[in-house]
């Protein structure tokens, strides 16, 4: 599919959605967006929903400024994924007592590790996480806005844990039997009080008042909260990844003590984040790029888009299309907020739509329901000039928070 380019008053909004499909009050939001002075860009991703001052599912590109509420209050949510050497056939016919395992080893909700996760383990998850890359990250946790510095043991205690929503593990298969393990998560609660101290700091800067959504408000270069800002922005980013990267550690143990007469293999982890900001070059000119709801898709970078917990997911890889600044959808997108979810349909019908899939079937995850979600077949459809499928992935054990 082709965009749809609709003129904004800066910069024309190049969309991978249909506009007729975009409930309004998300077309608003596209609108404002589309009137700050600062903008370069803005691409919208198939899976575009209705957020907190922008979309989720929206590309943002700026010259000298980053809007906070344009990046997610989850700083760095993400996906992780890797292939095993397992196949359909060594999965056991009762898959509860492996779902079991994981949630053991993975706090789940608002749980975190009794004592932070071992560093020496972590060195032995298989992941890039050096001694000293980790011992100086901790290190910055110091030079973090002072308001959230009383939260440094929690931080540490959440490292490796799942939190809610729609945070999830699953272990999957691809179309060939392959078992494949992938997982969502982001910077904990430690990701978001940064985010929102440094959106009310935002708020309130001068420069910022004219504007026709408060939560539009940015942060400009070369200014001290801009500095702060982009320091606690990449400290949070770096937690996510490293929590991803930890909790699938933790997942590849479970596999290992479950399967040791198999001798569990694993391939290259992919990983991606896709509530975050990049400084990128396009068009002889350093933008900072926010993406929120949306993954980079430059060529050959590998990504993960995910549908719901009853309808499978996607490996992809980018195809380098600079005008949605390399960038795809990050997921299936809500098609009705987890309100309406609750109100429409009840736990037999979360029964019925994850049938064939281990997980949670109770009244606390019925606002994850697939229903609840876009068909992810045709958020891929939308975009096949970003990336192509490298496989399809159907869960058979989903853990939710």
């Amino acid at each position: 599919m082709s965009y749809t380019e609709i003129q904004g008053e800066k910069v024309p909004i190049r969309m991978w959605a249909d506009p007729a499909g975009v409930e309004d009050v998300a077309m608003a939001q596209l609108r404002n967006v589309a009137t700050l002075p600062w903008i370069k860009g803005l691409a919208v991703m198939p899976d575009v929903h209705f957020g907190k001052g922008a979309t989720v599912g929206s590309v943002i590109a700026m010259k000298d400024a980053v809007c906070p509420a344009a990046v997610g209050v989850d700083i760095g949510c993400g996906m992780t994924a890797v292939k095993s050497s397992l196949t359909a056939n060594d999965l056991p016919g009762d898959l509860s007592g492996l779902r079991s395992r994981i949630e053991a080893a993975i706090p789940v909700g608002r749980g975190m590790h009794g004592e932070p996760v071992d560093t020496g383990r972590v060195y032995g998850f298989g992941n890039t996480v050096s001694p000293a890359g980790w011992d100086d990250f901790w290190d910055r946790f110091d030079l973090v806005a002072d308001e959230v510095k009383f939260r440094r043991e929690r931080a540490l205690q959440q490292m490796g844990t799942l939190g809610s929503g729609n945070h999830f593990v699953e272990v999957c298969l691809d179309e060939d039997g392959a078992v494949w393990l992938m997982l969502h998560s982001g910077s904990r609660n430690i990701g978001k009080e940064l985010a929102d101290h440094h959106i009310g700091i935002a708020r309130d800067l001068e420069h910022n008042q004219g504007l026709v959504d408060r939560d539009l408000a940015v942060f400009l270069a070369e200014t001290p909260e801009m500095s702060a800002y982009r320091n606690d922005l990449f400290w949070a980013q770096e937690y996510a990844k490293y929590n991803r990267a930890v909790m699938m550690g933790l997942l590849q143990e479970v596999l290992r003590g479950q399967f040791r007469k198999a001798r569990v293999t694993f391939g290259e982890v992919i990983s991606c984040h896709h509530n975050y900001v990049a400084e990128e070059r396009y068009d002889g000119m350093d933008l900072l790029v926010t993406r929120k709801g949306a993954i980079r898709a430059g060529s050959g970078d590998y990504g993960i888009i995910p549908g719901s917990m009853g309808t499978g997911s996607y490996i992809v890889r980018g195809l380098g299309n600079e005008k949605s600044f390399n960038s795809a959808s990050h997921g299936a997108g809500r098609r009705m907020s987890r309100n309406a979810a609750k109100k429409r349909f009840s736990t037999q019908d979360l029964e019925e739509q994850t049938r064939g899939v281990e997980c949670r079937k109770d009244s606390g995850v019925v606002d994850e329901i697939p229903g609840a979600y876009k068909p992810i077949e045709q958020v891929i459809q939308a975009q096949t000039d970003l990336v192509e499928v490298v496989a399809k992935l159907k869960q058979v054990v989903c853990v939710k928070g």
